[in-house]
């Protein structure tokens, strides 16, 4: 299943990178930024974090708050963030279900080899929790730089 535009986000629950729990009502009234990456430390999701670290002023000058999903647990999520200055909360959704539910999470291909995991998409989501923007399987690298630039044409 993957979502499209108008579509009403899936409601969810997780615990932040400070064991703190955050839900998709957490972000009522906002613009929201929903990012699904792999795994923390790895290069690919660590140039995407800081690309939308490095982008975070111009997001939130256009309304949006911007959040991370992985499948990492709370402490590695808190080390990650720390580690590079990530001025967004990072979520732990380490049994997928919210991954699922989004179209976030499937089958992969990598060097020959299927496996399911996180396929990396990001999700705009309207202040009232409708889907406003897919972008679902896309590249780490430049992935932030395209999205500010849809985003400011809006």
């Amino acid at each position: 299943m993957t979502l499209e535009k108008g579509d009403a986000a899936p409601d969810f629950e997780l615990l932040d990178h400070s064991g703190e729990p955050i839900s998709l009502a957490s972000f009522a009234g906002d613009h929201l930024i929903l990012y699904f990456y792999p795994k923390a430390f790895t290069p690919g999701c660590t140039t995407q974090a800081c690309d939308f670290r490095d982008r975070h002023e111009t997001f939130t000058a256009a309304g949006y708050r911007i959040a991370g999903v992985s499948p990492d647990s709370p402490d590695r999520l808190a080390a990650f963030r720390e580690e590079h200055g990530l001025p967004f909360p990072l979520l732990s959704d380490e049994d997928h279900s919210v991954a699922a539910a989004y179209g976030a999470w499937g089958l992969k291909k990598n060097y020959g080899r299927e496996y399911e995991g996180i396929i990396r998409s990001t999700y705009a989501v309207a202040p009232d929790g409708t889907i406003e923007g897919v972008w679902h399987n896309v590249r780490a690298k430049g992935h932030a730089d395209r999205m500010e630039r849809e985003i400011g044409s809006r």
